[in-house]
């Protein structure tokens, strides 16, 4: 796939909203400006929100990708909160 170095990862398949989104932005906040945190997404509302909400933040999303039927890969890089 795209070649960037993801330096965490948390799968949250299964995980409702808007708790996905809050693990989400939890995990953004251990992580250093500039690292890259690579989530698994539930298709629906987690997809349609989480992103969006993420970019809201002052993080930057650098693919989102559907990895199959259920699920998305979401990459994100780390920026200044808001």
């Amino acid at each position: 796939m795209e070649n960037i170095k993801v330096d965490q990862k948390i799968d949250l398949r299964g995980v409702s909203c808007p708790l996905n989104f809050v693990k989400t932005k939890l995990k953004l906040e251990e992580m250093q400006r500039g690292q890259v945190l690579e989530v698994i997404l539930d298709d629906g509302e987690a997809i349609q929100n989480v992103p969006r909400s993420i970019k809201e933040e002052g993080h930057k999303i650098l693919v989102v990708a559907r990895i199959d039927q259920k699920y998305f890969r979401v990459v994100i890089e780390r920026g200044e909160e808001s």
